[in-house]
C-alpha cells in the first residue's frame, strides 16, 4: 500500500475516532444533566414531578386582581390570608418575582381567609382598596403591619394613611361590597383541595407551603419551556 493511502487510512481512523468520542461525551454529558435535574426534583420536597402530578385550573375569573405579563409563560395562581404567618414570609418571594420576571410570569392573587375571625375583614379591606387602584399597596401593608391591624378602625385608620378616599373605601367595606367575590375564592380552593394557607399553582401544578424562592425559580424556569 502506497504511504499517502496508509496516512489517509490512518486520518480516517483519526477523524471517525475523534467523533466517536464526541458523541460519547455529549451524551455522558447529556445524561449527568438528567441525572442533576432528577436528583434535584428528588431531594426537594416542594418542588413536584410535573410530568407526573396533576394540573388544576385554578385561575378563577377576571375578579382578581393580578401582576406581571398579559401573555406569560407562567402563570402562578396565588391562595393567601393576610392573617397568615407563613404568608407574610411569603409574600415578599411573590413581590420579587413580580419585579424580576414580569415578562414571563402572571401572579394572581386569591383570597382563602381561614386563620382567625378577621381574616375576612382583611380581605375586604384590600379588595376595597383596589376598587381606588390600591390593591397592591394595601397586599403588602396588611402583610407588613400582620397582628398590628384586626379592627374595623384600624383596617380605617390604614385607608387614611394611604391617601385613600376614605369615605368611599368606608363605604365599600361596610356593605361588604365584594364578599361574594371573596367567597368565590375560598369555595374554589376547597375544591381545589386547598388544605391551608399559602398554597400556589404553577401553571396549574399544586405547591403548598412557604416555599423557598430557589425553588420558585427553579420551577419558573422548568415549566417556561414545558409542555
Amino acid at each position: 500500500m502506497p504511504p499517502s493511502s496508509k496516512l489517509k487510512k490512518i486520518k480516517w481512523w483519526k477523524i471517525s475516532g475523534l467523533f466517536i468520542l464526541i458523541l460519547v461525551l455529549s451524551f455522558l454529558f447529556a445524561f449527568s444533566l438528567y441525572i442533576k435535574d432528577l436528583v434535584k426534583e428528588i431531594n426537594n420536597p416542594y418542588l413536584p414531578n410535573f410530568k407526573s402530578q396533576k394540573q388544576y385550573n385554578a385561575e378563577g375569573n377576571n375578579n382578581n386582581y393580578w401582576l406581571g405579563a398579559a401573555n406569560p409563560k407562567v402563570t402562578i395562581v396565588y391562595f393567601a390570608d393576610f392573617a397568615c404567618p407563613m404568608c407574610k414570609n411569603f409574600f415578599s418571594k411573590i413581590r420579587e418575582i413580580s419585579t424580576n420576571y414580569k415578562e414571563d410570569v402572571k401572579i394572581i392573587f386569591r383570597d382563602f381567609p381561614v386563620i382567625s375571625n378577621y381574616s375576612m375583614d382583611l380581605a375586604l379591606a384590600a379588595r376595597c382598596a383596589g376598587e381606588q387602584g390600591f390593591f397592591w399597596i394595601m397586599h403588602d401593608k396588611l402583610f407588613i403591619n400582620q397582628g398590628k391591624i384586626k379592627t374595623k378602625e384600624d383596617i380605617f385608620n390604614l385607608a387614611k394613611q394611604m391617601s385613600l378616599d376614605v369615605g368611599r373605601f368606608e363605604y365599600c367595606f361596610e356593605s361588604k361590597k365584594y364578599i361574594n367575590q371573596i367567597k368565590k375564592d375560598y369555595e374554589d380552593g376547597l375544591k381545589l383541595e386547598i388544605k391551608g394557607t399559602p398554597t400556589i399553582f404553577i401553571n396549574g401544578y399544586k405547591i403548598e407551603g412557604d416555599v423557598p424562592y430557589n425553588v420558585l425559580i427553579e420551577a419558573i424556569k422548568l415549566l417556561k419551556n414545558y409542555n
